[in-house]
């Protein structure tokens, strides 16, 4: 195997070309980047040798098969409605593929036919899910392998903004996918508590959350992430009582961003007419009861809060209330919401970003019940140089090395949740100072 191709060269792609081209460089193998925008790809592959930059639009079939059909080994960085084309089209060319998103049902189904021509399709092999997987699972097996019944399983992750480029009230700037950070929480979370299970539906996670103690980091808040209930079987945790898992924010920012949920800021269900006419007030006007006092004194009563409440300041900041236009052509609430924190939230060229995972493992052994608590944290360099970056790409980049060097010999549709797999990802992460701090105690 020679030919490694990369679908997509954006914000999570820096740190997977460059390692991939490093390896490409010290192996002989051909690293093709590929992207609807040709100029991004270019800057990304930087005239190096053993790779080029390519155009592509995904959504057309002969052109996404013609560089499929070229590579061994397909990493795809789309969004993740998009991968299922990519990996439709890996199956019948015969082609491993690799991804960081969710393995979605459509895929689980191609795992036979995959298993059946000796391919691997690995998804959740990023930071989160990725990381989170594969350092949990170390350490559920560390745990066992010593005799150790385990009775909780909380797993929290975050990427935030680093103290030092933390200059705004709601202490958060993108690292990943905006529309994804504006989506985020919809549908229906849910984990198990007690021996029960629990559901929070999407109007009610950002006000329910709690606060957790990180490792030398103080109080964050959590709240509940997607389906947790998928991996008590997944990472060997049948009949377990207590196992979430949960995102990681400021204190402060819940409240805030239920207030925009409360609103109707995050809605992506309808376009607003002549929304590019309007300005924002007018557009909280539309959103608020009619009656006295100003647009902020009522939308402060709709969300039943203090007109100076750290929430509204927080909403005040992000310019709800300003006369200026929105700019944006019959555009949904969400991505007036998007396109407004693009500019708000965007990272200065020295910020620095940082991610932040624990996860928290009580168990019994020799009838005492103890708690493993194991802590990764991490900063960037700068507005490319993310943490996010590295911590997405770098696992792709080491799996996609070990497929190239026919190091893998699991097969089938499959997250990273194999000892085979976990072991050498995670021990190559630790030479890029991906490192985990870990505390065992007497509860």
């Amino acid at each position: 195997m020679n030919n490694i191709l990369i679908i997509g060269a954006g914000r999570s792609a820096t740190a997977l070309i460059n390692y991939t081209l490093n390896k490409a460089k010290e192996n002989n193998w051909f690293v093709t980047v590929a992207d609807a925008d040709p100029a991004l790809a270019e800057r990304k592959v930087n005239n190096h040798p053993n790779g080029r930059a390519t155009w592509l639009d995904a959504l057309k079939d002969n052109d996404r098969r013609e560089l499929i059909g070229r590579a061994d080994v397909v990493v795809s960085l789309l969004p993740a409605h998009l991968h299922f084309e990519v990996a439709q089209d890996c199956v019948k060319l015969k082609k491993h593929l690799i991804t960081a998103s969710y393995v979605s049902q459509e895929m689980q189904k191609l795992g036979d036919k995959v298993r059946n021509h000796e391919l691997i399709f690995m998804g959740e092999l990023g930071l989160d899910p990725g990381i989170d997987h594969m350092s949990a699972m170390q350490r559920i097996e560390a745990i066992k392998a010593k005799g150790g019944k385990i009775t909780a399983f909380r797993s929290y992750a975050g990427g935030v903004v680093a103290p030092e480029s933390d200059d705004n009230p709601w202490h958060y700037k993108f690292t990943w996918n905006p529309r994804n950070v504006v989506r985020a929480g919809t549908g229906t979370a849910q984990y198990f508590e007690n021996g029960k299970f629990k559901y929070m539906p999407y109007h009610r996670l950002f006000r329910e959350y709690w606060l957790v103690n990180i490792q030398d980091m103080g109080e964050w808040e959590a709240y509940a992430n997607r389906d947790s209930m998928l991996y008590r079987d997944i990472y060997g945790l049948s009949g377990i009582p207590n196992i979430v898992r949960g995102t990681l924010r400021h204190k402060g920012f819940c409240d805030a961003w239920a207030a925009l949920v409360k609103i109707g800021m995050t809605d992506s269900s309808f376009p607003i007419f002549d929304s590019a006419k309007l300005s924002y007030h007018e557009l909280m006007e539309a959103y608020v009861p009619a009656g006295t006092g100003s647009v902020k004194e009522r939308l402060a009563a709709l969300i039943r809060e203090e007109p100076n409440s750290p929430v509204m300041e927080k909403l005040e900041w992000l310019g709800l209330f300003k006369k200026s236009k929105i700019k944006v052509a019959n555009a949904t609430p969400a991505l007036i919401l998007e396109q407004l924190l693009l500019d708000k939230w965007k990272l200065h060229p020295n910020d620095k970003d940082m991610v932040i995972m624990q996860h928290e493992i009580e168990y019994e052994l020799a009838g005492r019940k103890r708690r493993h608590t194991s802590t990764m944290v991490m900063k960037g360099e700068n507005e490319s140089d993310t943490a996010m970056a590295r911590l997405v790409g770098l696992p792709l980049g080491i799996f996609v090395k070990l497929v190239m060097e026919s190091k893998i010999n699991a097969r089938g549709v499959q997250i990273p949740v194999m000892r085979e797999v976990y072991e050498p990802v995670l021990k190559e992460l630790e030479e890029y100072g991906v490192v985990f701090k870990d505390k065992d105690e007497a509860i």
